[in-house]
């Protein structure tokens, strides 16, 4: 169960981490299982991927089916499951502007330390598929003072995220990016860089006008840089987006094909959580000390 940190302490305890030299690692999170996860392994904040939370409600690839009151469901799910900061994938914004403006408050109103806005045509599709198009300069850097503007904490975070990589090349995403940065974005993202020569484009030009993220996409487009090399070029957050996706996914298959190949489960039970061990991970041992405090 969470811990007793309020939404507010979050998001002033990743502002503080996002400050330090090192990069922050933030693995996803695609439910409140998988974010409790995350922090029991000992991480600093968590990310809420669009990606993984498509597939973990719809059972559907990204490509924009999720409406902003979902997204914000399962952010809330996740901020109650966990006291670290989250950071969230908020899409386009699910509209225009204004609706920048509401998805910004329900976002800060559900617990999160941060949302992630791109600047993808609407419906979206995930930045590591082929045929993305985005929306005029002029419309994003609207989106971004909406934002900015709909927030009530100051410690509540905007990252603005492009996609232009894959329209019109490196340059216009650097350039892009620099205007998402003076219309008030706290950190950019420049989605899907394809070759390490780009990586570093972006690094270098975009050093010192905004923290920057670095998407680590599983199996995506984007080379797997160490993280030292991360640090080198100074990326300030990283993101980690589908790996406990993946791996859940690769889990389930196993212990599935056993049971359908052997009746039973057993011969996949070797290395799982047992029942105790599961019920502990999850809370029951608090359950029971409250049940017994207000008995």
């Amino acid at each position: 169960m969470k811990s007793s940190v309020t939404p507010v302490a979050p998001r002033r305890r990743l502002r503080e981490l996002l400050a330090q030299s090192s990069p922050l690692v933030a693995p996803g999170a695609y439910d409140a299982l998988s974010a409790l996860l995350v922090e029991q392994a000992g991480f600093d904040a968590v990310y809420m991927t669009g990606f993984g939370t498509t597939a973990g409600l719809l059972g559907r690839p990204d490509v924009g089916l999720l409406t902003g009151s979902e997204m914000a469901d399962n952010a809330r799910r996740i901020v109650a499951a966990t006291g670290l900061p989250v950071i969230a994938d908020g899409d386009t914004g699910y509209g225009n502007a204004l609706n920048v403006h509401r998805t910004v408050q329900v976002y800060e109103q559900a617990g999160v330390a941060a949302i992630q806005l791109e600047d993808q045509v609407t419906p979206k599709r995930c930045g590591h598929m082929a045929g993305k198009e985005i929306v005029p300069v002029a419309e994003m850097v609207g989106k971004i003072h909406a934002a900015v503007d709909a927030r009530r904490d100051p410690d509540f975070l905007v990252i603005a995220r492009t996609d232009a990589v894959a329209v019109d090349g490196v340059d216009s995403a650097v350039e892009r990016a620099r205007s998402f940065a003076e219309a008030g974005a706290d950190l950019l993202f420049v989605e899907a860089p394809t070759s390490e020569t780009d990586i570093e484009q972006v690094a270098r030009e975009l050093a010192g006008v905004a923290p920057l993220v670095f998407n680590w996409a599983e199996g995506g487009k984007t080379p797997p840089l160490t993280l030292d090399r991360m640090s080198e070029l100074g990326f300030s957050l990283v993101l980690y987006p589908i790996g406990t996706l993946l791996a859940a996914t690769a889990g389930m298959r196993t212990l599935l094909e056993t049971l359908r190949k052997d009746g039973t489960p057993q011969a996949a039970l070797p290395g799982l959580p047992g029942f105790d061990e599961f019920t502990e991970l999850v809370g029951l041992p608090e359950v029971r000390e409250m049940e017994h405090r207000y008995r």
